[in-house]
């Protein structure tokens, strides 16, 4: 390995020539640079994708490195008081140092980041995830693995933000600073929440969801993401099959956060302004 390199280059190049020739694992060297990987991915000073001028970028090799980590991991019992579990994936330790609040029997896996001040409830937080300051993980919400969840976010109860590992380069769930997902919404494959965004409850996001902006005179539909401050909630539209004609899911949205509403209770009242259920 070049010596010009940096040590975040070695790690990288490393991971991908295992993850493209397995047997590259009977090296310590390759399997150090995994695990390396892993502890950094823990700490927070990797993450598995993250923001630019131009957008999120995915770190397809980080990804590549979880994958690999299962491969090197031996299957353990892990007793935790009464709870027994038997995995390849240990919890996450140093929460107190961290200042992280995690509530029994919530779990935050080993290779996940959540900043200093978050609450995770009896919820989880899978392995590759991040979970910003001051955000809250509500009851049986659950943050798939890779999913990057921005600061100040609340999770509803049973909020489920999907998971992503396979392909290394498929873009995970993004929920961006300041938004809100009421109760039982779901965002997977890969769809962004963008900055102060609220979602209804049992909103469902996929990546083909038509999210129309009903609110002006002629709607407009976006794909995969929800525009910044928007207030969205379930829809339905009419679709033709070979069958007939039947609804679909749609998300609809019906209006934009307030500036002048208060950042502590705007969360709630940006829906409860518009009479939609938290």
């Amino acid at each position: 390995m070049s010596s010009s390199l940096s040590p975040i280059d070695e790690l990288s190049q490393r991971v991908s020539a295992a993850f493209a020739d397995r047997t590259k694992l009977k090296d310590s060297t390759h399997v150090a640079a995994v695990r390396e990987t892993l502890a950094r991915l823990d700490s927070g000073e990797l993450r598995v994708a993250e923001k630019g001028p131009d957008g999120w970028k995915v770190n397809a090799w980080v990804k590549e490195a979880i994958l690999l980590f299962f491969a090197v991991s031996e299957m353990q019992v892990m007793e935790v008081g009464p709870f027994e579990f038997y995995d390849k994936v240990p919890l996450k330790k140093g929460l107190e140092a961290a200042g992280v609040r995690v509530v029994p029997p919530g779990t935050v896996r080993y290779g996940a980041f959540v900043e200093r001040g978050a609450v995770v409830m009896p919820g989880y937080v899978n392995i590759g995830a991040r979970v910003g300051a001051g955000t809250m993980v509500d009851t049986w919400a659950t943050v798939g693995s890779c999913a990057q969840v921005g600061k100040h976010v609340h999770l509803s109860g049973g909020v489920g933000l999907g998971g992503v590992l396979e392909p290394p380069t498929a873009s995970p769930v993004i929920i961006e600073d300041g938004a809100f997902l009421g109760s039982r919404s779901i965002v997977v494959e890969g769809v962004v929440v963008e900055e102060e965004a609220v979602l209804g409850a049992n909103v469902v996001l996929t990546a083909s969801t038509q999210i129309i902006d009903v609110t002006g005179p002629e709607e407009k539909v976006y794909k995969g993401r929800v525009p910044a401050r928007s207030v969205v909630i379930p829809g339905m539209r009419e679709k033709q099959f070979p069958a007939g004609k039947y609804m679909v899911p749609c998300a609809l949205i019906i209006g934009q956060r307030k500036q002048s509403t208060d950042q502590k209770t705007s969360l709630n009242a940006a829906l409860r302004d518009f009479a939609v259920s938290v």
